[in-house]
């Protein structure tokens, strides 16, 4: 005999209080157990139609990134949520045919699905290039326009910024630039680690109190602590106001490691014009080529930190930038906080950036992407 889903007494199927719902249907005891029912099953249907337009999400997502691994916290939200699932032997089951809305994976506590989970707050996303003529950067070179616009209009005292080494070509070395051309110097992208918590302190030391510090998040993520920290150094410097400009970042490399790849393919570092991470590839650009290798190649030299890494965005960041969904020649820009986002559309205003709204499918690549990073936790640590 069937059961009332409300309140679980048994009723026949003779019952005068039913309701179809999904090619099945269901007996009521009285009309205030079906008024219950129905009620809830309009809110699956709202969530169902507000998840039609994202990505399709079926069952087996969920088994394999969060059931299987042994994360799954047997809560019961999904079996809640959807009549297709059900609790058997300790563990979610797939009893009925999925229809991938994804209500099941939303719900559970453990996968990582709204916005600010992904990339954390924001308040406006751009899609941005620059508009200084001749200048050339990483994707639309926007951080160096940024900086540009904040020295000449002197909100900033300087930048700590990264340059390539003089003596080894390609080696990041933290600089604080306070001029034009030194800014210049520090266009492009270096995919190893730099110290720029020297360059910091350096320009502290010098006198500096208005700060634009570039950074990837776990730089970022420094300056944070030591401002915020009751441990923490920046603190005790009450006039040393930061700017934290955030690079988007998946992965690092050794130095000596990126050497190594480099001339083991019969390449020099001197003849290496830019580098670019792009699709899973590792771009090497010279004045006659670019030559293109993948980035698995390059899994023995990643920084063993990254491994343990879940921020691509720079979250703690004032303002973000990087590649990542946006088109060639552009850099997406995540505003987060009031001061990073006044001084980026100032500069906006004042013509040294060109920028629009950030589309939506452009944004869907920056949330997989930062989805790929955070999904990582759940391999790294487990309690022994």
């Amino acid at each position: 005999m069937p059961a009332d889903p409300i309140c679980k007494k048994t009723v026949g199927p003779d019952s005068q209080y039913s309701t179809e719902y999904d090619g099945k249907t269901y007996y009521f005891c009285c009309p205030l157990c079906k008024s219950k029912f129905d009620e809830m099953k309009k809110g699956t249907i709202r969530l169902k139609r507000s998840l039609k337009d994202h990505e399709r999400i079926s069952f087996g997502k969920l088994r394999k990134e969060i059931i299987k691994p042994g994360i799954c916290t047997l809560c019961g939200a999904c079996a809640a949520t959807c009549d297709s699932i059900s609790i058997e032997g300790n563990q979610p089951k797939l009893v009925d045919k999925c229809t991938a809305c994804g209500v099941c994976y939303n719900q559970c506590p453990r996968t990582i699905t709204t916005e600010e989970g992904l990339i954390g707050k924001i308040r406006h996303a751009y899609s941005s290039r620059t508009l200084i003529k001749d200048l050339k950067g990483q994707d639309g070179a926007v951080v160096t326009s940024m900086l540009a616009y904040a020295l000449e209009e002197g909100l900033i005292d300087c930048a700590v910024v990264t340059t390539k080494s003089e003596e080894e070509p390609w080696k990041p070395v933290p600089t604080v630039a306070t001029t034009y051309d030194e800014l210049i110097q520090s266009a492009g992208s270096i995919y190893s680690h730099s110290m720029t918590m020297e360059g910091m302190m350096d320009a502290i030391k010098q006198g500096m109190r208005s700060i634009a510090f570039v950074g990837t998040a776990c730089n970022i993520d420094a300056v944070t602590k030591m401002q915020k920290s009751p441990y923490g150094f920046l603190h005790l410097f009450m006039r040393a106001n930061i700017l934290k400009m955030g690079l988007f970042c998946m992965d690092t490399f050794y130095y000596e490691g990126i050497k190594e790849f480099v001339e083991s393919k019969n390449m020099e570092l001197n003849d290496i014009e830019a580098m670019k991470i792009r699709k899973g590839q590792f771009e090497f650009q010279t004045h006659e080529e670019v030559k293109v290798f993948s980035l698995e190649e390059f899994d023995q030299y990643r920084s063993s930190s990254c491994k343990f890494c879940t921020d691509l965005t720079a979250e703690n960041a004032d303002i973000s930038f990087g590649g990542v969904g946006t088109p060639n020649g552009w850099t997406t820009v995540l505003a987060r906080s009031g001061m990073g986002y006044e001084i980026f559309n100032e500069a906006v205003d004042s013509g040294y950036i060109e920028s629009r709204v950030l589309e939506k499918q452009e944004m869907e690549k920056v949330l997989n992407l930062s989805m790929m990073k955070k999904v990582q936790m759940y391999g790294l640590n487990k309690r022994k």
